[in-house]
């Protein structure tokens, strides 16, 4: 009994020593910067589509409870212009922060909306605690010859979610599809060298 009671004086003293399923999660020691588009080398797609095609955008918000920062860019692979569709591809970054939620609730629901979307799901081991590849080739609605083609890597560890798209299209008989390896080990190279650069394990 004396035990309870010593128990139950420390939980209403101390709140941070009960946890529950939605207590926040340690962000692991990430940390945001001013810049996403500068700290992301992308040494892979850019060896992949050296040519940028416009200036990145980015965004950084910080806030006691979340920092969120992100980054757009289209890239190309040759600056000479071309009417073929798999020349071109845009890269978005996100990165959350987040300090005052558990963010793997919300992680594991956008991967089972993913799955009703019809994207293929597959788990990416050793990444972070918990992450998952998502692939999806969608004929267009008005001319099926036409494929919009969406990569997308989702990490999550601890309060620190991650993801990065990769879209791009191609047209039967006229282009190529793109290399769904060849993208698959551009965004787990490209993601593992981001996530260090931002202070991760």
């Amino acid at each position: 009994m004396l035990a309870s009671a010593v128990w139950g004086a420390a939980v209403l003293n101390v709140p941070g020593m009960v946890t529950t399923a939605a207590s926040p999660q340690s962000v692991h020691g990430y940390r945001p910067v001013d810049d996403l588009c500068r700290t992301a080398r992308l040494v892979r797609f850019t060896q992949l589509y050296p040519s940028p095609d416009g200036s990145p955008a980015h965004h950084t918000e910080r806030h006691p409870a979340l920092d969120s920062m992100s980054c757009i860019l289209s890239l190309q692979r040759n600056s000479s212009s071309s009417s073929s569709g798999d020349d071109y591809a845009s890269l978005y970054l996100r990165v959350n922060l987040h300090k005052a939620v558990n963010a793997s609730l919300e992680f594991d629901a956008e991967r089972a909306g993913m799955q009703q979307q019809h994207y293929q799901t597959s788990d990416v081991p050793g990444l972070g605690e918990d992450a998952y590849l998502a692939y999806r080739d969608e004929p267009g609605s008005t001319d099926r010859s036409w494929h919009s083609v969406s990569h997308e890597l989702q990490v999550r560890d601890g309060g620190m979610t991650y993801y990065l798209s990769w879209s791009g299209s191609y047209q039967d008989g006229r282009s190529t599809p793109p290399d769904r390896e060849t993208i698959r080990q551009a965004l787990l190279a490209d993601s593992r060298d981001l996530l260090k650069a931002l202070g991760g394990p």
